[in-house]
């Protein structure tokens, strides 16, 4: 009962709409006041949480993403996807999620990729007489890839909160976000070309297409330069951070020229607000693991799987079922943070990759993504577009679907996502 009271008070402090840190925080506040009597543990919890090298790579990888932004690679980056398969009826999807996708490793966040891509790339389907739904539901899915595809900010939490490997998280998220992105695109292509009024434009030429290839090579390069030298051990995930973002600050500086001195300013003071506000989640977060653990509910927890009998396949079904039902309701970075805390004993003692359990967890919070009511990428969509919501959600609930499938097929196969990493020398 006491649990009971305690989770649905911190759901009910989020649904208001209170900061997370401040929700997490007030909540983990009233279990150490009620249940140890003091709160001079806190200081030591926040302290030992925030003490942690891998805390840089978060400001890291927010600067090479702002400063990509700000450089405009992305419109190069569309530019060439368009040109090599928008000439085909259906194309147009094709490319607008090859751009989602490189653009992911990019921008490691779904909403910013959502936001990007689709302001360059619903006129342009629109005028290439998309149906509006369709046009909606391939940007909200394709937007989803970046949580999925490395570096993700949300993998890196988990990360954290975990203390698993970023750089083996990164890996096993690859292949996994490349077989998504290829069902979207294939989809796209299907859906596009059943509805009969939709056109592909007209071929540009094979040296328009080298040329626009030549243009947005800065934007294709980071992935191999970012995750190629994690793959090959030539640096570290936190290493791999600071090559991004020097990759990027010169890319932008000496390649496209067009980032001025004040414009790196305001790239650091997003990234400054950007890692402080994550640094003040992750604070709350630990003193919520803190204050889960003094009242027994990890330990209670797995005493529940054990009296139940689960087994790795109920468990997974369980918790997935919880998370995908949280995330109507709440943010990705919230439900992280909530759940792996408590469900992560029971994941060791029921012996579960938590590289494994991790890609799962970030398929499961691209479902948050687009299903109603608090899908993100739904509401980025609908203020680019001014579009009713109803048309919106329309058009993501085939790729709600597919999502489904994709997070049932790594389950089934855990090879998928755990092959890569460990071929790269990542171990249990």
């Amino acid at each position: 009962m006491e649990i009971a009271l305690i989770l649905g008070g911190l759901l009910a402090l989020l649904l208001t709409g209170m900061p997370i840190f401040a929700a997490l925080g007030l909540a983990s506040l009233g279990v150490l006041a009620v249940y140890e009597g003091k709160i001079a543990s806190m200081a030591d919890t926040v302290f030992a949480s925030l003490d942690n090298p891998l805390l840089a790579t978060i400001p890291m990888f927010a600067f090479m993403a702002h400063i990509m932004i700000k450089a405009r690679v992305v419109d190069d980056l569309y530019d060439m996807a368009n040109k090599l398969v928008g000439h085909v009826k259906g194309g147009l999807g094709f490319a607008t999620i090859l751009s989602c996708t490189i653009f992911a490793t990019i921008s490691g966040s779904s909403v910013a990729t959502a936001l990007t891509i689709g302001s360059i790339a619903i006129p342009q389907m629109q005028r290439f007489r998309y149906r509006p739904r369709d046009t909606y539901g391939i940007i909200a899915a394709g937007g989803t890839l970046g949580i999925l595809i490395p570096p993700s900010g949300p993998m890196i939490l988990y990360a954290i909160v975990t203390n698993a490997s970023i750089g083996a998280l990164f890996l096993a998220g690859l292949v996994p976000g490349l077989l998504m992105a290829a069902i979207f695109a294939v989809f796209s292509w299907f859906q596009a070309n059943a509805h009969g009024e939709t056109v592909g434009q007209d071929w540009v030429g094979t040296r328009e297409v080298l040329r626009a290839l030549r243009k947005s090579v800065w934007a294709v390069l980071m992935p191999p330069v970012v995750l190629g030298g994690i793959y090959l051990g030539v640096f570290t995930a936190a290493e791999a951070a600071a090559v991004g973002a020097v990759y990027a600050l010169l890319v932008a500086v000496l390649a496209y020229r067009n980032v001025s001195f004040r414009d790196l300013v305001d790239c650091g003071y997003q990234t400054l607000r950007t890692s402080a506000m994550l640094f003040m989640i992750i604070a709350a977060a630990a003193l919520l693991g803190h204050a889960v653990t003094i009242i027994r509910l990890p330990a209670q927890l797995m005493e529940a799987v054990t009296a139940l009998g689960l087994s790795q396949t109920g468990f997974i079904v369980a918790v997935m079922i919880a998370v995908f039902i949280l995330g109507m309701f709440l943010e990705t970075i919230a439900i992280i943070l909530i759940t792996t805390p408590i469900i992560l004993p029971a994941l060791t003692a029921l012996d579960i990759d938590p590289v494994w359990y991790g890609v799962m967890l970030m398929i499961n919070l691209e479902l948050a993504l687009i299903t109603p009511p608090v899908g993100m990428n739904l509401f980025v969509i609908k203020g680019v577009t001014g579009a009713p919501l109803s048309e919106i959600m329309r058009g993501a609930a085939p790729y709600v679907a597919l999502l489904i499938a994709g997070l049932f097929v790594i389950w089934a196969f855990p090879e998928l996502s755990l092959w890569l990493p460990r071929s790269a020398g990542f171990g249990r």
